[in-house]
């Protein structure tokens, strides 16, 4: 398993990996002109048949904050170490840009907390990362749990919400 940063030519296999998903309402449906628009911040994984089998972003939202989003697996690889990998290469392109802190939404809680991340309280998060949600099909009512993952221990309660105050402005 080879995991680099996604290409041009990519594009068509990372939109299908992502509408799998999306059909089942578990990630935000992303367009083929998106999906262009940010290839930079994909990471994908390829199987030893050139396939890509997996797909994972990091959108820098400030100077110390991304989202790591996008992240979609095959099916038949999925427990293989495909999407930790692609977290971890997440995790380390936050690093080589000096991002502290990178954030989750997702439904796969267990996941991420296997790589690292703790839940917090999505209305700690900016008010900005709430863009795309408007366009899931289960906004307003999006059960999605919140995670983050810092190389600074993790603000709780008040002193969180006072760090991503700062990070708004």
């Amino acid at each position: 398993m080879n995991i680099r940063p996604a290409r041009v030519g990519d594009v068509p296999s990372i939109y299908e990996l992502i509408r799998t998903f999306a059909d089942r309402k578990v990630m935000i449906r992303r367009s083929l002109g998106e999906l262009y628009e940010s290839i930079r911040e994909f990471q994908v994984a390829i199987d030893d048949n050139d396939r890509v089998v997996g797909c994972a972003a990091l959108h820098v939202f400030w100077e110390d904050l991304a989202e790591l989003k996008c992240l979609a697996v095959a099916e038949d690889v999925q427990r293989a170490g495909v999407g930790r990998g692609l977290v971890e290469a997440c995790w380390n392109q936050a690093r080589e840009l000096e991002i502290n802190s990178v954030f989750a939404l997702t439904y796969a809680v267990e996941f991420f907390e296997r790589c690292g991340y703790q839940q917090m309280d999505k209305a700690d998060l900016p008010h900005k990362i709430w863009n795309e949600c408007v366009r899931c099909p289960l906004f307003p009512n999006c059960t999605e749990v919140a995670l983050i993952r810092s190389h600074e221990p993790v603000p709780r309660t008040a002193d969180a919400e006072n760090r991503l105050q700062l990070i708004q402005v």
